[in-house]
């Protein structure tokens, strides 16, 4: 069992949208051994609902986001296996906790999941327009059906 964790900046786009991708293809395919959560690397937006356009991007494709931002904690490096961060600066911020260094390993990039998309980061919707949301959710979607396939073989 493997419990993941999705972070980006605020915690209201990219991450939760990421959380609920993964959980809408784990109920597809039945699998019930992984849990997941987001958070973001900034409190911008804490207990805020996701972003009206990521929600209804996701709803237009049957995934539902239910998550209400919060920021990352000292204790997710200790609480999770895996750290997914969006991209380069997600990954610099979580420097900042003391234990970063004892965890590093944990963090890992989600776009290097990607398959089917040459991406090198998640790239953040939140300015952009309707597109912008859709290439994300392409981008999630290729990437956590790679991370299923790795957890299943039991080498993320």
């Amino acid at each position: 069992m493997a419990k993941l964790l999705f972070v980006c900046l605020g915690n209201i786009c990219r991450s939760p949208a990421a959380e609920a991708v993964m959980n809408h293809l784990m109920a597809e395919q039945g699998i019930t051994a992984h849990t997941c959560d987001s958070a973001g690397t900034s409190n911008f937006h804490e207990g805020q609902a996701a972003d009206r356009r990521m929600r209804e991007a996701a709803a237009a494709r049957g995934i539902a986001i239910t998550h209400h931002s919060r920021p990352v904690r000292e204790a997710d490096f200790k609480d999770f296996d895996y750290l997914l961060v969006m991209d380069q600066s997600n990954a610099r911020d979580l420097q900042r906790f003391s234990a970063y260094k004892d965890n590093a390993h944990k963090v890992k990039f989600m776009a290097s999941y990607c398959q089917h998309h040459l991406a090198s980061k998640i790239p953040d919707p939140y300015y952009g327009g309707p597109d912008g949301f859709n290439q994300v959710l392409d981008l999630l979607t290729d990437a956590a059906t790679e991370i299923l396939h790795r957890l299943a073989q039991g080498k993320l």
